[in-house]
């Protein structure tokens, strides 16, 4: 697998796009189009192997299923994980022979991805200094009266500051990615403790996803019931992801109902022994 002048710029155009606060705007960007299982689902199809960037994008997104930007602090970058991390990824896996559903192959993916994402908070703070010209441009304009000027500083500009830290970046690394990889292979073989060190890590990343969702989730102790249901209907009924969500949708309704019952006025005592006369 190799990665052409005009698949790296679709990706790199997609990490554009995926930026925080996101040329794409912040729902459709950062939180939709940025996400590793969406980048994984789009690499794979640019990159033609559309399962092994399906079956990586879900690795990767389970580490980060709980990663919120507050305050505009950012701990990983996914436009990063998404677009840089997954692609080299799937040339390191698909160059090996490693099967793209093995814990190996997924567990490189996810390291992968944890180191892109940290270097990549570099890119988002280069975005965001660029970004600080033209809002002191916005100002100026403002304090000349100079309104309209603002949908230049506001909607046309920040491509200027994508474009630097979002596609140069994600195009050059996608574009030499090969080389890269087999630098990877030629000082990091297989066999080697530093390999053997990235799975068992990215083998363990996952835990701590999940973990950060379940302290963001849980409130009190009874809400780890719902989380043990769903892990029981996976690990010991051996339902997929579909079926624990139609499972899920019942006991939703279910308790939606005897919600509704419970808001329901109680009905008066006297009626009752009219009735019951009658």
């Amino acid at each position: 697998m190799t990665i052409n002048v005009v698949q790296a710029a679709i990706i790199g155009l997609c990490a554009c796009l995926s930026s925080m606060p996101g040329l794409g705007g912040t729902t459709f960007g950062n939180y939709t189009l940025g996400r590793p299982l969406i980048g994984g689902l789009i690499c794979g199809l640019v990159l033609g192997n559309v399962p092994m960037g399906i079956m990586l994008g879900a690795a990767v997104q389970i580490v980060y299923i709980a990663l919120v930007t507050p305050g505009g602090t950012v701990s990983a970058d996914v436009r990063s994980i998404s677009y840089i991390g997954i692609p080299l990824a799937m040339l390191y896996i698909s160059s090996t022979g490693l099967d793209p559903a093995s814990a190996e192959a997924q567990g490189f993916a996810v390291s992968m991805a944890a180191t892109v994402g940290t270097l990549g908070t570099v890119l988002f703070y280069g975005t965001a200094t660029i970004n600080l010209v033209w809002q002191h441009m916005g100002l100026d304009w403002v304090k000349k009266g100079k309104l309209k000027r603002l949908y230049v500083a506001d909607m046309i500009l920040p491509w200027i500051s994508h474009f630097i830290c979002s596609f140069i970046p994600t195009f050059v690394i996608c574009l030499y990615g090969a080389n890269m990889v087999q630098v990877i292979k030629d000082y990091l073989p297989m066999d080697g403790l530093a390999m053997k060190t990235l799975f068992t890590v990215g083998s363990l990343l996952p835990a701590v996803g999940v973990a950060i969702l379940l302290k963001q989730v849980v409130s009190k102790p009874v809400d780890f019931l719902t989380f043990f249901f769903g892990f029981t209907l996976c690990a010991c009924m051996h339902l997929n992801l579909i079926g624990c969500a139609i499972v899920g949708g019942f006991f939703a309704i279910i308790n939606y109902n005897i919600r509704c019952l419970a808001l329901r006025p109680a009905v008066a005592v006297g009626a009752d022994d009219d009735e019951e006369d009658i």
